[in-house]
């Protein structure tokens, strides 16, 4: 039973927060503007951490804006009801956030100069921090175990669908000028040098001073204790146990976690589904 899921075009949502006609109106209406950018993940990737860089790198370090305004508000997310309605109504350019697969994003993108950064993660860290974020909420179906979420992860029976699919097909865009491809592994390396590529892509210029800024704000113990960035602000009534957004922050964890078997396993369909990249792109293989 999938019933804890809103489906849309065989894609699971979550039921809280989503509506069919809003999925469906982001999809064939929304009008996405030459000077947005939007920032696309597959959930897990490191999404808030690369909103909050770019909120600082567009604020040239100074933390007033990331301390005062949500982070859902500073960049709405496409495809949720209320982050829907605030894009709508925003003039200028908007910074964007969403996890729709490719099929499912807005037409007029793909007429327009707007700025796509894309971040990819080893899906075996996706997988574990999925595990350990979504089985503490009331947003999706209980997993109960680790084991019974690799087989649903696998096989795409997880929010947002398939990872293959979602990386498979966003990465299709690799070469094109209005795309930046970043990885997880990467930013975590070396913080420094993917600020210096986002400014890069995004034409902006940070005198040392305020690159530092963005680097002291935008680290794990700066996000964690900022009430705007880490989710604490979301009510009980509306998800169960909270949100623990940072949990870890790490590379790797799924080693702590995976059976010899399942790495096996996850090697496989891995290689499978991935074949015809370039051996480089994804850092952690």
């Amino acid at each position: 039973d999938m019933s804890d899921y809103l489906w849309f075009e065989g894609i699971p949502f979550p039921a809280v927060g989503f509506e069919k006609e809003i999925i469906q109106e982001a999809c064939d209406k929304f009008v996405i503007r030459d000077e947005d950018t939007v920032i696309i993940t597959y959930p897990k990737s490191g999404t808030n951490w690369l909103i909050e860089i770019v909120c600082l790198i567009q604020n040239k370090g100074d933390p007033k804006w990331v301390q005062s305004v949500p982070i859902w508000e500073r960049s709405p997310w496409l495809e949720t009801e209320v982050g829907h309605k605030i894009l709508l109504n925003k003039e200028g350019p908007r910074l964007i956030s969403s996890h729709l697969p490719f099929h499912l994003f807005p037409k007029s993108f793909f007429s327009s100069k707007a700025k796509v950064i894309y971040t990819i993660r080893n899906p075996r860290d996706i997988l574990v921090s999925g595990y350990f974020f979504w089985s503490k909420t009331n947003l999706v179906k209980n997993p109960e175990s680790l084991r019974t979420y690799f087989e649903w992860f696998l096989k795409g029976n997880v929010l947002y669908g398939s990872w293959f699919e979602h990386t498979f097909a966003w990465l299709s865009m690799r070469e094109r000028d209005n795309f930046l491809l970043l990885s997880y592994e990467d930013i975590k390396k070396d913080t420094k040098s993917t600020i210096l590529k986002i400014c890069d892509f995004l034409g902006k210029k940070l005198e040392p001073d305020e690159l530092n800024m963005v680097l002291k704000y935008s680290s794990f113990e700066a996000m964690k204790e900022n009430n705007m960035s880490n989710f604490s602000i979301i009510s009980e009534d509306v998800i169960t146990n909270g949100l623990v957004l940072l949990r870890k922050g790490t590379t790797g964890d799924w080693k702590n976690h995976f059976t010899v078997a399942q790495a096996e396993a996850f090697d496989k369909v891995f290689h499978e589904k991935m074949a015809g990249f370039p051996t480089g792109l994804f850092p952690w293989e």
